[in-house]
């Protein structure tokens, strides 16, 4: 979906009046901080310190926030709250939303705005206070937001059913009454989405996850446990063959799937290098999907539409987040897919090349076979070792960055911690260039809050640091290959080199694209033995870093030689070239290489690389005459190579 279809959704979306049912709950954020805590004199208990505290609309009130932060024409609220200060902040809350409120009933006996006090230690969530949970709705509330639903069937052009909270709908006779309402409609926009009682209204369109859309099949699925893909296609189009109206099923980083009278629509997740809090990002999800099937829009575009504003919020910490249109718009220019996620998470669903090392992640790859011309190479990793243990170098360097003074001294759990965000992120990033990963490194010091704003380096000092150490190590490496103690065999994968005379002997256009400094890259290759063989070109970082990426390189030799995709093959152990080539239409050959003995199979690669977009999955190259074979479609027997 190009940009200019996404600002003709959201000028639509500004045309729709809403209405929004469900339980609307007030979260309570405090941060708190044990150094103003103090032993209270009259019970001699430690008492605990609130730093600072803030609320926000939560439950259906966050489907609120984020119909409101799309600018629709209308928003009308309908559910109940109780006569206590946690219902009059929602309240006011959600007309500073421009909502309004006047079917927000108060019920004041047996009933208490429902509210969550989440208390936020050292940037972790302590267990949850929540009031509410005793509430019992009456009949006269129940038929005061009966009758509000029905002025909102008329007036409004699409209701969103939202319900979550255990025992919030406590009388039967208040479901048999809304089906009446939504079989009395049945052309009206009613988006469900409940936890409870999916499997008793009718007459609606469903949001469901992955769990949900299976138990209305009838199965039972553990809460940590994913519905493969395959699996969510078949429920998603029974539940949609039983009730008639549009489904859409929701699968975390998978993505979304919606199901129509066209069949299955799969919408891939986003790959998202930052920090992410899942929480919320359903209502995200169902608020911009509803506003555009009432704004006319298919439901095929919706989903996609609804995943990139999920993509938004699922970025924003401590905090159940919106999405506007800047947003959406800035995540739906150029985004990364996660291709093949069940794949990429069970190694045992792989399908190889028979008689090759080789996994076939996307098959339909072996039709663009057999005309490639150019072809792409990352260096560090993909041919060459003589970089190998850079993240053992990047770990320590971003460990004291971020704990500052406090690395010696820090209680271990908390190191422990730090240091899992740290292997994630160099995890996440691998590949692009180290610039890029010390922005990246500046933001984590900074949100960790150990290192004061004025001790904080920028991101050319922290790079300065690591590369120090890094070359530290390559300089002696390159002294051994120097004075002929070890040769280019004890410093590139089994196979490269012998793959890259291949290529040249069929009149590849060869090109050389690292995250690494340039000159850097072009003097290992050299003092390897193969830069000749780059006749594109060896490229690599630049001082002007905005002026150099993989996928720059990329667009400019399509560009240049006025390629189609199939002509270009992508050959990399990181995400960021793997996941270019797939997107300029390339062959994208992922090499899931161990480094330290230069062949056989890293797992650790395997899954990043799949989720990146690899079709195709090697090793290393030592069965270089069988890839060759593979690629140009050559008539040779397996056997003979």
């Amino acid at each position: 979906m190009d940009q200019s279809r996404i600002k003709n959704i959201l000028e639509k979306i500004s045309l729709v009046k809403i209405a929004v049912y469900g339980d609307f709950c007030l979260d309570s954020y405090w941060v708190m901080d044990e150094r103003g805590s103090e032993v209270s004199i009259e019970t001699g208990l430690q008492a605990q310190a609130v730093a600072r505290h803030y609320y926000t609309p939560g439950g259906a009130g966050n489907v609120v926030a984020n119909l409101s932060a799309l600018k629709p024409a209308a928003i009308k609220v309908i559910g109940a709250v109780g006569d206590d200060m946690q219902g009059r902040e929602l309240t006011s809350q959600l007309n500073a939303l421009r909502a309004d409120t006047s079917a927000l009933f108060i019920q004041k006996a047996d009933f208490n705005t429902y509210s969550y006090l989440k208390r936020l230690v050292d940037g972790r969530e302590e267990p949850r206070i929540d009031f509410g949970v005793y509430n019992e709705r009456s009949i006269d509330t129940d038929q005061l937001i009966l009758d509000a639903l029905e002025a909102s069937l008329q007036q409004y052009d699409a209701l969103i059913f939202n319900q979550q909270v255990t025992g919030s709908i406590n009388n039967e006779s208040f479901i048999e009454k809304a089906n009446i309402l939504f079989a009395k409609y049945p052309d009206k926009i009613v988006m469900l989405d409940s936890r409870h009682f999916n499997d008793r209204f009718k007459n609606t369109f469903l949001k469901a996850n992955d769990k949900e859309i299976a138990s209305l099949t009838g199965l039972q699925v553990s809460p940590g446990e994913n519905v493969p893909v395959v699996d969510v296609k078949k429920y998603g189009k029974e539940v949609y063959d039983k009730s008639q109206k549009p489904v859409f099923v929701t699968c975390g980083e998978r993505g979304i799937i919606a199901f129509d009278d066209h069949g299955y629509h799969e919408v891939q997740g986003l790959q998202l290098k930052n920090k992410l809090d899942t929480v919320g990002a359903g209502d995200t999800a169902i608020s911009a999907i509803a506003l555009c099937l009432a704004a006319g829009i298919s439901p095929a575009e919706a989903a996609i539409f609804g995943n990139f504003a999920a993509g938004v919020t699922v970025q924003k910490l401590y905090t159940t987040g919106t999405a506007n249109a800047e947003e959406i718009l800035n995540i739906s220019n150029e985004p990364d897919y996660i291709y093949n996620a069940d794949l990429a998470e069970n190694e045992r669903s792989a399908v190889y090349v028979p008689d090759t090392e080789f996994e076939l992640c996307a098959p339909e790859v072996l039709e663009k076979l057999g005309h490639i011309r150019y072809a792409v190479f990352d260096h560090d990793g993909t041919i060459s070792s003589l970089r190998q243990g850079w993240e053992e170098i990047m770990e320590p360097v971003m460990m004291k960055s971020i704990l500052g003074d406090h690395y010696e001294t820090i209680d271990s759990a908390t190191f422990h911690k730090v240091l899992a965000h740290c292997k994630e992120f160099i995890h996440k990033t691998t590949g692009i260039q180290t610039i890029y990963q010390m922005e990246g490194l500046v933001n984590l010091v900074r949100e960790f809050g150990y290192v004061p704003e004025d001790k904080i380096l920028d991101k050319f000092q922290y790079k300065e640091i690591y590369n120090d150490g890094l070359m530290e190590m390559v300089n002696k490496r390159m002294a051994k290959l120097a004075s002929g103690e070890l040769g280019q065999e004890d410093y590139t994968l089994k196979g490269a080199v012998a793959f890259l005379h291949e290529l040249k002997e069929r009149g590849v256009t060869m090109y050389l694209a690292s995250g690494t400094d340039a000159d850097d890259v072009r003097n290992e290759a050299e003092m390897l033995g193969y830069a000749d063989l780059f006749d594109g070109g060896i490229y690599g970082a630049l001082k002007d870093y905005t002026k150099f990426s993989k996928k720059m390189i990329i667009e400019k030799i399509i560009r240049d030689n006025n390629l189609r995709g199939n002509e270009l093959a992508v050959f990399g152990d990181g995400p960021d070239e793997i996941r270019e080539g797939r997107r300029a239409g390339g062959v994208s050959v992922g090499i899931t290489s161990n480094e330290v003995q230069r062949f056989g199979h890293n797992p650790a690669k395997r899954p990043r690389l799949v989720k990146a977009g690899a079709q195709l999955l090697i090793p290393d190259f030592s069965q270089y005459k069988k890839l060759v074979t593979l690629l140009f479609q050559e008539n040779v027997n397996y056997a003979d190579a």
